[in-house]
């Protein structure tokens, strides 16, 4: 039974790796290659392309922890190996979920509908709004990496004098537990930023829906258009995200759980369908990148069709 399960967990591991590297890079490389065609480059694709390439890099450094630590537990003993692994994983997870909550960000700004001069003196700085979001978050970024190795200095060092080198000590995970609970802890402020754009949102949707409602107008105009797609978005986002928000703080006692390779492929299942299935979204969610999207696979069953057309 244990074998089955840990079979399909690492199928849906690579099935989840595909789907994350083709939907990023997909986004990457669309936007890439409209910005040289065109040679502008909108704030929206600034932040897809960026979230993109964290992206891609964070299902890798997920993949990279795994591996190490199912193939290599004795690795993570050391204090120079954590750092990397930690401290990549880290930027690339930070990357990934700021700039989401800047999208989100840009949504709320262009979209809601409010008269209030602090909210409409935003939306003319969106720009400077976004920008401004994503130095704060760097602010944070760095005082999670210095608590990160601080931990991981003190952690090391009462390792090497309590315990020995063995890679079958099943003291290992604990080793990695606080600066996994740091991270965590880290997380859970995009998360409130992102909760609030959503309840804010459905606050400004109710307001115009209302405000149609009284002038006998048609509650499916543009704006309501508009509104419903963003809190689409910002649903999906927060969806996934507390999906993987739960998987990290169950990671975080991983050390009482007792089959630690099932619940090592469960974490990693949970945690990289994250950016990869947000991804998805964002292709079907972006115009352009859904009409790439389309055109993409227009073409494929054109060519196969074609090449069965030919074949004897």
């Amino acid at each position: 039974m244990k074998v089955t399960v840990e079979c399909a967990l690492l199928i849906t591991l690579i099935v989840e790796i595909i789907i994350g590297c083709l939907g990023n890079g997909f986004i990457a490389v669309v936007n890439i290659m409209d910005w040289t065609k065109r040679r502008r480059f909108s704030l929206v694709d600034q932040i897809l392309t960026a979230l993109a390439i964290s992206r891609l890099a964070f299902v890798w450094s997920l993949l990279t922890v795994l591996v190490i630590s199912e193939l290599h537990s004795s690795l993570l003993i050391t204090r120079k190996m954590l750092r990397i692994i930690n401290n990549f994983w880290t930027v690339t997870n930070h990357f990934s979920i700021w700039l989401a909550t800047c999208l989100s960000i840009f949504y709320f700004l262009k979209i809601a509908n409010f008269s209030n001069s602090i909210f409409l003196s935003l939306r003319w700085r969106v720009k400077t709004v976004v920008s401004l979001t994503l130095l704060v978050s760097l602010l944070l970024l760095l005082v999670n990496v210095i608590i990160i190795n601080t931990c991981i200095v003190i952690l090391v060092e009462g390792y090497k004098v309590n315990m020995s080198y063995s890679s079958h000590s099943n003291n290992n995970p604990q080793i990695s537990r606080i600066p996994l609970f740091t991270n965590t802890m880290f997380t859970f402020i995009p998360f409130t930023v992102t909760l609030t754009i959503f309840l804010l949102l459905i606050f400004s949707l109710w307001r115009h829906l209302k405000k149609m409602q009284h002038h006998a107008k048609s509650p499916r105009d543009p704006s309501t258009t508009a509104h419903i797609k963003a809190l689409q978005m910002v649903v999906t986002f927060l969806f996934l995200y507390t999906i993987f928000f739960l998987a990290l703080v169950m990671q975080a006692w991983k050390n009482e759980i007792q089959s630690k390779t099932v619940f090592n492929l469960v974490f990693e299942s949970i945690a990289l369908a994250f950016p990869s299935g947000h991804s998805c979204v964002l292709i079907l969610g972006n115009s352009k990148l859904r009409q790439a999207f389309l055109t993409i696979i227009w073409w494929l069953r054109s060519s196969f069709n074609a090449a069965e057309l030919s074949s004897p």
